[in-house]
């Protein structure tokens, strides 16, 4: 008996539309087809592009509390439909179900934070007169909105990076081209319906699928005018090259350090860095990659890291149990699996994992490997974690920033100056002190440097990334 797949359409001016060529998505765990995927083409480009732009001339003009009140309304529902999303994303995403529950929840905040952006976005006021030859005139600033901006999101966080853009986007009076990945599309068109549903007008947010080809045409828009990515940095250095003289907002890649102070609380570190390091199987900008331990620790850090990480539980990702699911598809299985070779050949050490079951690897600790292997320079975006000592705390600095990287980087000391140091020394957008690198909550700036990309997430720095400042002055 053959089984119809389900169609999942683009979404253009607030109508779901079919197209010719489709994709197909299939489930992490098993390889079976989950549905078809309607692909985007220049004409759909061109349809969403005007049909953005027509939205935009009326939105732009909605007053701060309309803007606010869609907004709160769409994180209203976005709790009354958790389930389905939290559902979807287990499924197509792989994410254990109750760390999808996680993203929705940290999902509907997000939309309440851009909510109160969108009702307290100003300008500020400029002493002219603080010039002699201002004298008599009055100054101040606006924010305005960009226009249409292109949003391209990842699958790893399907439903939240995804609001993370267009959330304040929508906030600053902006419309929105939404291009998911490849292998999330269905939540993508559920935040499609819920912002239709939330009474912003047809246009506001409009979805497109499609691969490579349609990210480089979006990109390259002469309409568009702010792209903002999450994504590799190979890709966001295409994006950046093709995207002309509009600005860009780039969250790329990273192999978060970790840090171990021999003065820390060595059991509580090891055990938060043991429940955030496989969570969503590393498959996370800033998992913990690298554990860098001060030598006088390192082994009662090792055993009970070992013993917390042998304690999670590996499986289908819609068990309520599961704490490690499958990887995104069997080619990142691939790569993680010669990355891991790799580490072995060159004198490393494998103390737990490395043995996949299908699509899953259960959580893989090395030690002893040259940080010119792989798994250590480069980002494994996989359930695999690295372990190094430190001579001493300013060794364990410099090891961190031995990186391309500089997305956000955890430490443990319960030292005040070695926390200090620490903050100053360490070269990333972000350091967390006494917990994991993975800490985030969704009003925070996040962000990095180097080849972790550029910009700023977190409704309020988003919004100061997705509008302008326009200068008035009254004389």
């Amino acid at each position: 008996m053959t089984t119809t797949l389900t169609r999942v359409p683009l979404l253009i001016g607030g109508q779901a539309v079919q197209t010719e060529a489709q994709d197909t998505v299939f489930n992490p765990l098993n390889g079976e087809a989950l549905y078809h995927v309607a692909q985007a083409d220049g004409e759909a480009l061109r349809r969403a592009i005007a049909s953005a732009q027509a939205a935009f001339a009326t939105y732009r003009q909605w007053p701060a509390h309309r803007r606010a009140e869609a907004l709160r309304r769409a994180s209203a529902l976005l709790a009354e439909r958790a389930d389905l999303f939290a559902r979807t994303i287990a499924t197509e995403a792989g994410k254990p179900l109750k760390a999808a529950r996680v993203e929705v929840a940290r999902s509907v905040e997000n939309l309440g934070f851009a909510a109160d952006e969108a009702a307290q976005l100003a300008g500020q006021g400029i002493p002219l007169d603080a010039s002699r030859f201002g004298e008599g005139r009055l100054g101040f600033t606006l924010r305005e909105p960009r226009g249409v901006i292109a949003a391209i999101s990842p699958f790893n966080f399907p439903l939240n990076l995804a609001l993370h853009k267009v959330g304040p986007a929508l906030a600053g009076g902006n419309t929105v081209i939404l291009k998911p990945a490849p292998q999330t599309p269905l939540t993508a068109h559920l935040i499609g319906e819920l912002v239709q549903d939330a009474g912003f007008p047809a246009g506001a947010l409009n979805v497109l699928h499609g691969g490579a080809e349609l990210g480089a045409a979006l990109t390259a828009a002469p309409e568009i005018a702010l792209v903002t990515f999450t994504g590799s940095p190979q890709v966001g250095e295409a994006i950046k090259r093709g995207s002309g003289l509009k600005p860009v907002v780039l969250e790329l890649g990273n192999n978060s350090a970790n840090l171990v102070d021999a003065d820390s609380d060595v059991e509580l570190a090891a055990r938060k860095l043991a429940a955030v390091s496989f969570a969503y199987q590393g498959q996370v900008c800033i998992h913990p990659q690298r554990l860098i331990v001060h030598a006088d620790v390192y082994d009662a850090f090792k055993a009970t890291f070992l013993e917390a990480s042998r304690a999670l539980v590996v499986g289908d990702p819609l068990d309520e149990q599961t704490d490690v699911g499958p990887l995104i598809n069997p080619a990142a299985l691939t790569r993680l699996q010669s990355w891991i070779q790799e580490a072995l050949d060159l004198g490393g050490r494998l103390l737990l994992g490395g043995t996949p079951q299908g699509n899953l690897l259960p959580p893989t600790v090395l030690e002893d490997v040259p940080e010119e292997a792989r798994l250590v320079c480069e980002e494994a975006f996989g359930p695999v974690v690295v372990l190094s000592r430190a001579a001493s705390w300013p060794d364990a600095i410099a090891a961190a920033n031995r990186s391309r990287y500089g997305l956000q980087t955890g430490v443990f000391t319960r030292n005040l100056q070695h926390a200090l140091e620490a903050v100053r020394g360490i070269e990333a957008g972000g350091v967390i002190v006494n917990d994991p690198s993975t800490f985030r909550v969704d009003q925070m700036p996040y962000g990095g440097i180097k080849e972790s990309g550029f910009g700023r997430e977190g409704a309020r720095s988003a919004l100061e990334e997705l509008t302008y400042l326009k200068t008035v002055v009254l004389s």
